[in-house]
């Protein structure tokens, strides 16, 4: 297993650059990669078996012990995101297609590799956690809606089919992957240690199916789509940032919205587009999975300098008084 465990260190820390060459692969080739279409749904439903693997009720805490910054970033999360998509795909006079997209990944849970973010960035960790694992147990009712509320405006959408969708692709491997965790720890362990390669090869895997099966489309508007995903992203980011500060919470709690808000689980609007709407709808979740992986590695490294002036201004009176 220590060799499995080094190789997946490995593919963890190149996953953006394994996705950016297999795209490239996916476009200039596509019908080699066409027929991975046909399996994104059970390929997202790996990812989500492996995080739950990772789950521990001990990650719900924060959920008890602060509920309202929780109920803050979860609020954030759903709000923000969804409203900036619709306004972007508004202002910008979209494409219905490329619209249903963007509002799609917009109204997705938390990304599963935002955690991963909040740490390097020094921020709140276990508030980032609870945020995440709540918004994507809300998904199955609060996604559905969202798109309701935003797209019908483009597409005729059906609630009660997307909600089946999201507890089969999210809720159900999620919850197989707490039990087994919960009755076969050691394996279990040993088994989650093998999980970063086997997403890694998953979310690459899904993202030139999606490229494949819109290569004609995306020749046409693929640096829109990118454009827009790079504003939605970034826009998410620093909402997010000042609604936490707005909100009264410390840098930690800051830095750990931002990330909540402005990372999607971009691997379950690709199968939501893929299932119910077009191939086309599936590319700016496809994107977002590649950007928000680049600007959240950025944006972490910009909040690990970052210091929280209340704290060193506390610190410093209590030494003039001492």
């Amino acid at each position: 297993m220590g060799f499995i465990e080094k190789i997946s260190s490995i593919a963890g820390k190149t996953f953006t650059l394994w996705v950016l060459v297999f795209a490239a692969v996916a476009y200039i080739l596509p019908e080699h990669f066409v027929w991975i279409g046909n399996y994104i749904v059970p390929l997202l439903g790996i990812v989500m078996f492996g995080m739950g693997l990772t789950l521990e009720l001990s990650d719900f805490k924060e959920v008890f012990t602060r509920p309202k910054d929780v109920a803050l970033g979860v609020i954030g999360h759903f709000v923000i995101m969804p409203l900036l998509a619709f306004l972007l795909a508004v202002g910008l006079n979209l494409p219905s297609e490329i619209a249903v997209g963007v509002i799609l990944v917009g109204c997705c849970p938390s990304g599963t590799a935002s955690n991963v973010m909040v740490f390097l960035a020094r921020g709140n960790v276990a508030l980032a956690v609870a945020i995440a694992s709540v918004s994507t147990i809300l998904a199955p009712i609060v996604t559905p809606l969202l798109i309701l509320l935003f797209a019908s405006k483009w597409i005729q959408i059906s609630v009660g089919s997307l909600f089946l969708s999201i507890v089969q692709v999210v809720i159900i491997p999620l919850v197989l992957g707490f039990v087994v965790k919960r009755f076969f720890g050691k394996q279990a362990k040993a088994g989650a240690k093998a999980m970063p390669l086997v997403s890694v090869i998953a979310i690459v895997l899904i993202v030139a199916a999606v490229v494949a099966g819109s290569a004609d489309r995306l020749a046409e508007t693929g640096l829109l789509i990118f454009g827009v995903v790079i504003l939605h992203n970034v826009l998410g980011f620093l909402i997010g940032f000042f609604f936490a500060r707005l909100c009264g919470m410390d840098l930690a709690k800051q830095k750990a919205v931002a990330m909540e808000v402005g990372m999607q689980n971009s691997g379950l609007g690709v199968a939501i587009a893929t299932a119910h709407f077009s191939p086309l709808a599936a590319v700016p979740s496809a994107i977002f999975s590649v950007w928000h992986n680049l600007s959240g590695s950025v944006l972490a490294n910009i909040f690990s300098r970052m210091k929280d002036k209340t704290k060193t201004d506390t610190s410093v009176n209590n030494k003039l008084h001492v």
